[in-house]
């Protein structure tokens, strides 16, 4: 007996007089959960840090197990300004999951009891995924061809103000847009810059994460949920590390405090590897749960930040690529909804990012080259086997001068047609919003979107290219399902009445679409030995037409 009293007094005093990592309580806030909705907890902890942001440090996950038995592990957050930890989930199933928070700081660890809730059943669509080269897929299986535009950013302190996501983007949707893309940068949702520029909706903060973005994330989040847009997340710009440009008040730069004497510093040390991962897992931890964040893009044109204008290079290629690789592996490992990934470039390849396993669809910028845009897919998907979008084009990519506005316009049209008759899950997306703003351009997508739909519903997600060719005029034509689609475009400086070379099943009827006035005319047409004469056609100069033959 007096042994068995001295073994549980070495083992009393051998133990810590508390435990110095609790997690104290979990509060659901979310009364009712519901599939594809935000359910959200507050956690709160005892644990030993200096740095809520910084996982070395701390961090503290939400491990759920799915009604289907799906193990999925969410990062969870800091709230600076109500001082505690938080979850927010989206359920991709209904059904009831299993969870419970695990607790990491330093080399010490602890997890709480084993919870349960139940997700209801939702009618809503979920999240976008990789499908094929044509369309993305939503949970629930509907398909998604994006249509929108570029709206990199709110006004500039030098701009005019209306140019708000609150002016433009119920007006995007409005207009049939069902996506678009924005940036963050020193001067547009600023998240890791103490000083911002260019901007009186910023202000410098000695912040971990700048405060201002952080609220202004949360209100475009909202914002894009209540209106049904997708959108893609920048994270980073090429002008980061240009010396005249961003470098100089990069969080990463040695004279700031971060670790990099160097821009090539931010893609090949350890410790701003680190740094950049604390960052990720902040913006999956908050804003993952929603589903309006359809793509999460590293960069904006890395490849004008690895090259000068006379194409010396500035940071070395396979260190961009090899960063590519590791941040992408990183993040589809952190992410439990799986967003899309992806980076852009301006013009230059750079070896080895085409063919990065865990970026879904590669992207580039095109720009004054408006007419080889379909061409640009057949051989990015030829060499590299997955989708290919083209993320900004105009028709200049020096300004917005409106004496351009007429050229301008015209390729805003056509680009958007070239990617609906082509192999991409996005259209091309016009740059200089305020400019097509202006010559009020937005109600366009309305017929992009019209004749988009009619071929989903045509096909369920069939798109077959089929030969046509219509004299003087482009022409590009699609089979789905049963019912044909052709583009025609004049872009020539004189009317034109041609025959059309297609075959189409007899007894078919045609459709003429108008995409000026968004509407279908029904037309007369008969086969001749020269091609197919549509009774009546002439088609202006520098205008275009979509003809749809169905049963």
């Amino acid at each position: 007996m007096k042994q068995n009293l001295s073994l549980l007094l070495l083992l009393a005093l051998a133990l810590p007089l508390h435990a110095t990592v609790i997690i104290n309580k979990a509060q659901p806030l979310t009364p009712v959960i519901t599939q594809y909705q935000k359910a959200e907890w507050n956690i709160t902890l005892t644990a030993t840090y200096n740095n809520p942001y910084d996982q070395r440090q701390v961090s503290l996950d939400m491990l759920l197990k799915s009604p289907s038995g799906k193990p999925l592990l969410l990062p969870c957050y800091y709230d600076a300004v109500q001082q505690t930890w938080k979850a927010r989930f989206t359920p991709q199933e209904s059904g009831t999951y299993q969870y419970h928070f695990h607790l990491q700081a330093g080399q010490e660890d602890t997890s709480n009891a084993d919870q349960r809730f139940t997700a209801q059943a939702s009618n809503s669509q979920g999240f976008l995924h990789k499908h094929d080269l044509w369309t993305f897929q939503y949970d629930n299986g509907d398909l998604f061809r994006g249509i929108g535009e570029n709206i990199a950013w709110e006004s500039r302190d030098f701009e005019a103000d209306k140019w708000t996501y609150q002016y433009l983007l119920p007006k995007l949707a409005q207009n049939g847009g069902n996506f678009f893309r924005t940036w963050m940068c020193y001067w547009n949702l600023p998240l890791e810059w103490k000083k911002v520029h260019n901007t009186k909706r910023y202000s410098n903060s000695d912040a971990y994460f700048n405060p201002g973005a952080i609220t202004r994330m949360d209100s475009l989040v909202a914002q894009c949920d209540s209106l049904h847009l997708h959108f893609m997340l920048t994270l980073d710009w090429h002008g980061h590390f240009m010396q005249n440009g961003g470098w100089k008040n990069s969080n990463y730069n040695v004279a700031n405090g971060g670790p990099c004497t160097t821009p090539t510093d931010f893609f090949t040390l350890p410790a701003a590897q680190e740094m950049y991962k604390n960052r990720l897992r902040y913006i999956v931890a908050r804003w993952g749960y929603s589903s309006s964040i359809a793509v999460w893009e590293f960069f904006n044109e890395v490849d004008n930040a690895a090259f000068t204008q006379q194409d010396s290079i500035l940071i070395p290629l396979p260190a961009i690529a090899q960063w590519h690789l590791e941040m992408s592996r990183y993040l589809k490992g952190l992410d439990p909804y799986q967003h899309l990934v992806s980076t852009s470039i301006s013009h230059r390849d750079i070896i080895g990012m085409n063919s990065i396993p865990y970026i879904d669809f590669n992207q580039k910028h095109i720009y004054k080259y408006t007419e080889k845009i379909p061409g640009i897919y057949p051989d990015y998907i030829q060499t590299f086997g997955k989708p290919y979008v083209v993320g900004e084009f105009g028709y200049r990519w020096e300004d917005q001068d409106p004496k351009y506005a007429v050229e301008a316009d015209y390729d805003y049209k056509r680009g958007l047609w070239y990617g609906l008759f082509s192999a991409t899950p996005l259209l091309p997306m016009s740059w200089w919003w305020e400019l097509f703003d202006d010559q009020h351009m937005m109600p366009y997508l309305q017929s992009v979107r019209t004749i988009s739909n009619h071929m989903l519903n045509a096909g369920k997600g069939a798109f077959t290219p089929i030969p046509v060719k219509a004299g003087l005029l482009e022409a590009y034509a699609l089979q789905c399902g049963q019912t044909y689609y052709v583009y025609l475009l004049n872009n020539t400086d004189t009317t034109q009445s041609p025959s059309l070379q297609l075959t189409v099943p007899a007894g078919y009827k045609l459709q003429q679409f108008t995409p000026s006035a968004n509407a279908f005319t029904t037309q007369a047409y008969t086969g001749t030995a020269k091609g197919m004469a549509i009774r009546g056609f002439a088609l202006p100069a520098k205008t275009e037409t979509v003809l749809v033959f169905s049963k």
